[in-house]
């Protein structure tokens, strides 16, 4: 039986790099999916996999609540105008307001938390404003997949809606026949490697405070960052944290790139020191291509660190423990690293195999559907 399927997502690049195989699933067997996001370079790729674009407008930070009224209205009378036969729905605004815009249209809706930000990070009234809009917006959700324990609980928490509605993802699964790569042969130089946008959150200020400390005593050890500055975001590093970065005489800055396969074949080690993840799509990326990892010790990361057997695990907002696992993981040999590599691709094929992703969405919507 074909299905009208919807995603609701801030951006189709979104669609594109993480949630490729789902829908290509969807597409193989014979449903009809529309993306429903604001307009970006990444529509025309979708409507070559024959994906339907409808667009809309969407402030992706912020709580400003004339523009997400106007957000709401909008969704609104696309899936009216639409009906589809569900609507699949990921990050922030997009849960609470897909919720809200089905609930009225009596469509069932499966939500996804690919993480809880810095909104549940955060104090005070920008977290409480969040935590009554998802009160009363999750209500009408029919199902929400999370991709990690912890987000589970805290959400759980803090939002009223039945355990029994909630269900766990391996993030957004990876193609694991696409992200592939035999370990480095750990020559005498090591490059180590940050993908992350330049969020305050994301850690890079450790990254740069490890690379200070450890280029001048090491003089084999490289220090790579990829990741789009995004000075107008409230939580990017500053401007003279950038310039820092950009002068290249601690960290090679390599902006931002749509592939990174080629930058990870050449590096050593990959590192991620955020504050939290869901699940950190850039790690699972690195894990699959048989790179050892160190991240910290935080819901999202830890599930695909497995400390002292594909990575080390350092505490969080502290370069002074970043520095000791690197250090740590310098002082193995060229065998012992190659095992974490190793490790690091069995814990992806084991865990986190896109099909697994695609599996359990394909189960829930027959369920909601029958």
């Amino acid at each position: 039986m074909s299905v009208k399927i919807a995603i609701i997502i801030n951006t189709s690049w979104n669609i594109y790099n993480f949630r490729r195989g789902l829908v290509k699933s969807f597409l193989n067997e014979g449903h009809d999916v529309i993306a429903i996001t604001p307009n970006d370079a990444y529509v025309s790729k979708l409507a070559d996999w024959g994906v339907r674009h409808l667009p809309i407008q969407l402030e992706g930070s912020g709580l400003n609540p004339l523009k997400d009224l106007k957000y709401l209205r909008q969704l609104k009378i696309i899936l009216r105008a639409e009906q589809p036969d569900i609507v699949l729905s990921y990050t922030i605004k997009c849960n609470i307001y897909g919720s809200l815009a089905t609930k009225s249209l009596r469509i069932p809706i499966i939500c996804n938390v690919s993480g809880l930000g810095t909104t549940f990070l955060w104090k005070g009234w920008i977290r409480r404003a969040a935590i009554t809009l998802y009160n009363r917006a999750f209500k009408s959700t029919d199902f929400t997949f999370f991709q990690n324990q912890d987000d589970r609980n805290l959400f759980l928490d803090q939002v009223q809606i039945s355990p029994s509605k909630t269900g766990l993802l391996p993030g957004s699964g990876i193609d694991l026949s696409h992200f592939k790569g035999e370990p480095p042969p750990f020559a005498r130089s090591i490059t180590l490697l940050m993908i992350s946008r330049l969020i305050i959150e994301k850690g890079v200020l450790e990254y740069l405070a490890a690379a200070k400390e450890l280029v001048g005593i090491h003089e084999n050890v490289k220090f790579w960052l990829v990741g789009k500055y995004e000075p107008n975001h409230k939580r990017c590093i500053s401007e003279k944290d950038f310039e820092q970065i950009e002068s290249g005489k601690w960290i090679e800055y390599l902006g931002e790139k749509e592939d990174v396969k080629e930058t990870i074949t050449a590096a050593d080690l990959v590192v991620l020191p955020s504050y939290r993840e869901g699940t950190p799509r850039t790690l699972l990326e690195a894990a699959a291509m048989s790179r050892p990892l160190i991240a910290t010790d935080v819901p999202g990361c830890k599930e695909v660190v497995s400390d002292g057997a594909n990575g080390f695990l350092c505490d969080a907002q502290n370069t002074a423990s970043l520095v000791k696992k690197i250090e740590l993981f310098l002082a193995l040999n060229p065998e012992e690293k190659q095992a974490m590599a190793k490790a690091s691709r069995t814990l992806v094929e084991e865990r986190f195999d896109e099909r697994i992703v695609i599996a359990e969405y394909s189960r829930k919507i027959k369920q909601l559907l029958s």
